[in-house]
């Protein structure tokens, strides 16, 4: 696990190397065991390491093949290079080889089989190759995602990099992309390949990218799709079975390290599949949990001591309070180089945080949800194509459920806050009801957020057909192609970037099995009713490891948590509120944001029916604090 950089420059090349190094720098959370820059001619490789497999200095990067020819900088794991090493390298590739790090297996073999190698790799990468008797530089993704890849492209320079942090080091111009700020606000991310950024876009997973001179093209090695020719392959008790054995072996390949390793243990489903699993593998299985001492009804530390007593794990419990949380606040705004407003950042990174004093890398349940349909807008949309009696009460309620209190701060406000949205829905198609339930804000409450100089910066179309590129595969006919969305918006652009951002921020290398390529296709060509039903969400997981997981585990709500966000914006943070980031005076200043309105949402703030204005109110915060660090004056 690392992190890159890269500058490819076609006209001036007199600051490279000290460009290179200060965007290198950046990286250091990424990669705290060392780090180095290789420059040749017009490019600069730069590399930040967190020693995993094979920590000698063998394992270092930038790495370059055995002629000379080739230099890789990569970022993530293979956990397959053993094999692929001993079945498709030679005697004389093998006689080569000067480590027992998966980089320079990829980089052996991405000499002889070019782009072919992409399709061998199981694990998660981003990593750039320069072949430098081409001067062709190519970049690659792995299927999903998992790690993040960034670039820029000008007349006079090319720059990629892990974070964006390290691009604007390295020189990319500090220029808004107006066209995405509203969609930020509906969505609380930028959904990939876009960014905040003119000209800064993200690679596309499963794809490569070949860079020569001003010439860049992309090319997909890799996509994920329904396969409704497979839905009859197997009876519902066989696809149990296999799922078994494809996550055992995920598990099992994921539990390679020279360092030590464990898992997350959060209490739920999937993280529990996850330790009982590598508990066959794993003699003292390390496995942590997060324990809510300021809300009971959050703390699900209990149903992870089941998992951990059934497995014989040596666990290890952290006990939080608000206070906990609010004090990282801070941290987690500081690291956050884009604008990203998914509050559950803070508790991953407080996880990550206690979690690295332990280990190093540690296994995780995230994939689960989206893969196999998880979470309660899966089990509203699956009511929703149901029809009945029921559905037509709640629609017929609509009036009512818009003037009642909703909001998630309680489980009364909660329920009306979800009968409104499923009241909403149901007038949509199943496009658009995806979208909407996907939002925080409706696009006319985003665009209203803004002032009138930001929209008349705003392509209203292209903002439109943002959501309609997201939506497109979503027919209303297969519950597969909502799941497919989830893939490639709501995991890719919340859930990954999240964990990948707040586990780096303290150098840890977070594992999911769930997202391993073989387990995913699989899912991908099962029939819905074998995911979801009127009484199961994950019914196949729930159903396969059922006898692996103690009882108390089923049949009880899915909990997550919720940051008291409210109480601390009318408390605690009331002041970065209202004297700075949000202050009357410096929004006015700013001009990005319609004065009177985030006056008026402040206003609701503190009010008798708050609504969810505190999590608009954080993708304020988060972008004020983003705006003064790195794009003010």
């Amino acid at each position: 696990m690392c992190g890159i950089i890269g500058i490819y420059a076609l006209k001036e090349k007199h600051f490279l190397a000290t460009r290179a190094h200060q965007a290198n720098q950046t990286l250091l959370n990424r990669g705290p065991d060392g780090g180095a820059v290789f420059v040749d001619g017009k490019l600069a490789l730069g590399h930040r390491r967190l020693s995993i497999i094979d920590t000698s200095c063998a394992g270092d990067q930038p790495m370059h093949s055995a002629d000379g020819r080739f230099t890789i900088v990569f970022n993530g794991e293979i956990f397959n290079y053993k094999t692929l090493r001993d079945r498709l390298l030679t005697d004389a590739e093998r006689s080569d080889l000067k480590s027992n790090s998966d980089t320079e297996v990829f980089l052996q073999l991405y000499t002889r089989l070019k782009e072919k190698t992409f399709e061998l790799l199981q694990g998660f990468f981003a990593a750039a190759i320069y072949d430098n008797h081409t001067s062709e530089l190519t970049l690659v993704r792995d299927r999903f995602g998992v790690k993040p890849l960034l670039y820029y492209q000008s007349d006079e320079v090319f720059i990629f990099g892990s974070e964006m942090k390290a691009l604007l080091a390295a020189g990319v111009p500090r220029k808004m992309a107006w066209n995405l700020l509203p969609v930020y606000l509906q969505l609380n991310y930028v959904p990939q390949p876009y960014s905040l950024l003119d000209g800064v876009h993200k690679v596309q997973p499963g794809y490569y990218m070949k860079v020569q001179g001003t010439s860049v093209t992309e090319q997909a090695y890799y996509r994920l799709e329904v396969r409704r020719q497979d839905y009859d392959q197997f009876t519902y008790d066989e696809a149990k079975v296999k799922l078994v054995h494809l996550m055992d072996e995920a598990v099992r390949l994921r539990l390679i390290s020279d360092v030590p390793l464990g898992a997350f243990l959060s209490g739920g489903i999937d993280s529990s599949v996850v330790v009982a699993l590598a508990a066959r593998h794993t003699k003292h299985l390390a496995t942590f949990s997060v324990g809510y001492k300021d809300n009971s009804f959050f703390d699900e530390t209990k149903y992870a001591r089941l998992v951990a007593d059934k497995y014989k794990t040596e666990h290890t419990v952290f006990s939080l309070g608000n206070n906990d949380f609010l004090e990282h606040i801070h941290d987690v705004l500081n690291y956050i180089d884009e604008p990203f407003a998914d509050s559950s950042a803070i508790p991953v990174f407080i996880l990550s945080k206690l979690t690295r004093r332990h280990v190093t890398v540690a296994l995780s349940g995230d994939g689960g949800d989206e893969v196999f349909a998880g979470y309660n807008k899966h089990a509203a949309e699956w009511r929703m194509r149901q029809g009945g009696l029921l559905n037509t009460i709640v629609k017929t309620g609509a009036p009512l459920w818009e003037r009642l209190p909703h909001s998630r701060a309680n489980k009364l406000t909660n329920t009306f806050r979800q009968l409104h949205r499923f009241a909403q829905g149901a007038r949509l198609s199943a496009a658009d009801r995806y979208w909407q339930w996907a939002s925080f804000n409706t696009p006319t409450v985003a665009l209203g957020l803004l002032s009138s100089q930001t929209q008349s910066r705003i392509n209203s179309e292209f903002v439109k057909n943002i959501a309609v590129k997201f939506t497109a595969g979503i027919s209303g006919k297969d519950f597969n192609e909502v799941l497919l969305a989830d893939m490639n918006l709501v995991l890719l652009s919340d859930m990954l970037t999240k964990v990948d951002l707040m586990s780096m921020a303290n150098s840890l290398e977070i594992r999911s099995p769930f997202l391993d390529k073989d387990v995913v296709h699989f899912a991908f060509g099962l029939p819905t009713q074998y995911k979801i039903d009127g009484k199961l969400k994950k019914k196949i997981v729930q159903d396969a490891f059922r006898n692996h997981l103690p009882n108390e585990l089923y049949n009880r709500p899915k909990q997550g948590f919720e940051i008291p966000l409210l109480d601390w914006f009318r408390k605690e943070l009331w002041d970065l509120i209202d004297d700075d980031l949000l202050s009357e005076k410096f929004v006015q200043k700013q001009g990005v944001f319609n004065v009177s309105a985030v006056q008026s949402l402040k206003a609701q703030l503190k009010s008798s029916n708050p609504g969810d204005s505190h999590a608009t109110i954080w993708s304020l915060i988060v972008f004020q604090h983003w705006w003064k660090r790195y794009m003010e004056g």
